[in-house]
């Protein structure tokens, strides 16, 4: 049996995916099913998958951040992209490093990839390969249009509603159909998941670090790796420190 995590934000693609997946490939075993980047990178690395279909825009970590840790969450994962940038893509995929997908996916191509994939050897592209491919996609790929980022939030403190200044936040965490909102005075909570929050926070200053969690990098004081691998990251303005899952990790230290 072969393991396999897909990862596409927008949920008619990813269940349509999941159906070609299952016409083609029948024996094939489908562990996790990810609606963003974050999630895609833990169930990749908690499952160790054989392959990984990942869309190139997804919320929070892209497709490209996700491969590039992969060397060290999960080495021996196959990456397929799904990327709706053909003319950006083709010319560098084509190279032999990872497999492609053209949104929308046809039925006829994703077979071609899976007769491919069937045919190669079961490990992953050559680390320094995949590097310099996904280099070579980071600068091809247009900029993803955003809105402006989120100034400021309204959120919740007992009877009380807070304005708070998202430059004042250290960290937002989900917490069951509430994200809560930690700053130096204290914690209030906002009804939006914090999966909503990834698209409209300025990416350069808040990041992910759990699937459950996204800081300020202006409010860590320091992050050090604890014995089992996990990052624990001290904050400048709150006692409390944050753990970074270790499949985040490679991707903090490039931060």
């Amino acid at each position: 049996m072969v393991k396999c995590v897909v990862a596409e934000d927008e949920a008619l693609l990813r269940e349509s995916l999941l159906g070609l997946l299952a016409e083609v490939w029948p024996e094939l075993e489908i562990v996790a099913a990810c609606e963003d980047g974050g999630a895609a990178l833990e169930a990749i690395a908690e499952h160790q998958p054989d392959l990984a279909f990942l869309d190139i825009r997804m919320p929070g970590l892209t497709g490209l951040e996700v491969a590039g840790a992969l060397a060290e969450a999960s080495p021996h994962t196959r990456v397929v992209f799904v990327t709706a940038y053909d003319q950006y893509a083709i010319s560098a995929f084509e190279r032999g490093a990872v497999d492609y997908l053209l949104k929308p996916v046809a039925r006829e191509r994703l077979q071609a990839t899976v007769e491919r994939l069937r045919q190669r050897a079961p490990a992953g592209a050559d680390p320094a390969q995949l590097a310099a491919l996904l280099q070579q996609l980071g600068k091809a790929l247009p900029a993803a249009s955003r809105q402006p980022p989120l100034v400021w939030l309204t959120a919740s403190s007992g009877a009380e509603t807070r304005l708070i200044m998202v430059d004042d936040v250290a960290y937002f965490q989900s917490d069951s159909k509430y994200t809560v909102v930690m700053t130096q005075q204290g914690e209030s909570l906002l009804r939006k998941p914090i999966r909503e929050l990834l698209d409209v926070l300025d990416p350069n200053i808040f990041k992910q670090i759990h699937r459950s969690t996204i800081v300020n990098l202006k409010a860590i004081a320091s992050v050090a790796r604890d014995e089992s691998g996990r990052g624990i990251v001290k904050l400048r303005t709150r006692p409390e420190t944050l753990s970074v899952s270790q499949p985040f990790m490679t991707l903090f230290k490039n931060m």
